[in-house]
């Protein structure tokens, strides 16, 4: 059978209990979305970017079952950060246990809301910047979310938030399917911080496009839930303008399948764009990161820092980017990923690119695998450290790169200590 006609059927079979809401300038956007979505189709291994992920369990008609985790025994993320709190319950905002949405600084409405009254300012970003994210790579999960989303939050920020936005995911029901799809547009000057917990759903597919004005500042930190049986496939679009500053971490423990990508697009001079990722895998366990940055402007500068440690036959990717224009002079663009492997069974599959069309830049990208340093292993045991303690340790300073790219200490030291509780509690190594 053709290539084009088994994608063709899949999409179908994906899509056929799906509702495509009409009406408005929502609808329009999702009408589009669909006719883009159906001349690409859905992605299989044949496809460059999907070589090391199968996206199989993506494509299926419904979500495989899975269980959810005990936490019990770990406190709430970001529990000592004052947050307001937006939750949702397999994919479906509950206004009971989420604040009133009001906060200084900012505007947040849902999804639906918006998408019922005539004019809104989301319907200049809804889908824009994912559409401009389609190219030279499709993403057609992405596309699919655009298309079907059913609910997820817009927030505008007009001067600095009085404290951050936490959008907490649950995930209750062992079959659940959640599509969300956030808008976020900060105007000139503004300053935000987005924080992102829980699970979400057995199937979660979301996509965040980010808007950021000319010298505002977004930050954002993400702890992916730990349902161990959960298979995720999220996409962060951002735009920067002039003098702009993005920030964002995700911390990834636990999932059958969980593909991060991001498209970071700096379109203004003096903008600053620094993504990050921790994961810790252990067996049955499959990350992927896919990121794209584009340098079409002078003087601006990228980082991307991500580590993943895997033990068990667990299996990470990281497949990054960096595309600097013509006329993107002055360009600082460093790229680095890092795996470390607690035993043989185990791999790190790494796909780091650059092309450059301009001669005035200063980029550079590395890629490493390796054991952990026995040298290190054995000098804190013979100081009375147990052997155990001793990996989490050395773990923890692995990790020390990617969590140092977040900028609010008391955040980053929250996830150190529930990093470091999660070793002590489950061993760095098996």
């Amino acid at each position: 059978m053709p290539l084009a006609k088994v994608k063709e059927d899949a999409l179908a079979a994906r899509i056929a209990g799906l509702a495509l809401p009409e009406g408005g300038w929502l609808g329009a956007a999702r009408a589009d979305a669909l006719a883009r979505l159906g001349a690409m189709g859905l992605p299989g291994r044949r496809d460059e970017y999907w070589r090391y992920t199968d996206p199989s369990a993506l494509n299926a008609a419904s979500p495989l079952p899975a269980s959810r985790f005990d936490d019990s025994d770990e406190p709430p993320a970001f529990e000592g950060i004052d947050r307001l709190k937006l939750v949702f319950v397999d994919g479906v905002f509950d206004a009971s246990a989420s604040d009133d949405l009001t906060l200084a600084g900012i505007e947040i409405k849902r999804l639906p809301a918006a998408g019922a009254v005539d004019i809104h300012w989301a319907r200049d970003l809804y889908g824009v910047l994912e559409t401009r994210g389609q190219t030279p790579v499709p993403r057609p999960f992405a596309t699919l979310n655009t298309a079907f989303a059913t609910d997820g939050i817009l927030i505008r920020a007009k001067g600095r938030a009085a404290k951050p936005v936490a959008l907490i995911y649950h995930h209750r029901t062992e079959t659940s399917e959640a599509m969300l799809h956030h808008c976020i547009k900060l105007e000139d000057g503004a300053e935000l911080t987005v924080l992102e917990s829980g699970p979400a759903a057995a199937r979660f597919t979301k996509v965040m496009e980010v808007e950021v004005g000319q010298n505002a500042r977004f930050h954002h930190i993400r702890l992916q839930g730990r349902d161990h049986e959960r298979r995720a496939v999220t996409h962060l679009f951002a735009r920067l303008g002039q003098g702009a500053s993005f920030k964002s971490f995700t911390l990834t423990a636990n999932g059958r399948l969980t593909r991060n990508e991001a498209v970071i697009d700096l379109a203004g001079s003096d903008a600053r764009a620094h993504i990050a990722g921790a994961a810790v895998g252990d067996g049955d366990f499959h990350h992927d990161d896919t990121v794209f940055v584009i340098h079409g402007a002078e003087r601006c500068e990228s980082r991307q820092v991500f580590k993943k440690v895997l033990k068990n036959g667990a299996v990470g990717v990281f497949q990054g980017k960096i595309l600097v224009k013509p006329g993107a002079q002055k360009t600082d663009g460093y790229q680095i990923s890092q795996s470390l492997l607690l035993d043989g069974a185990s791999q790190f599959l790494a796909k780091p690119e650059l092309e450059i069309y301009a001669d005035d830049v200063k980029c550079s990208h590395g890629s490493t695998s390796g054991a952990i340093d026995e040298t290190a292993l054995f000098y804190l045991q013979s100081r009375g450290v147990p052997r155990r303690a001793a990996q989490s340790l050395l773990v923890l300073a692995f990790l020390a790169e990617a969590i140092g790219e977040i900028e609010d200490d008391a955040i980053a030291d929250d996830i150190r200590l529930r990093l470091e509780g999660w070793l002590n509690r489950h061993g760095a190594q098996g």
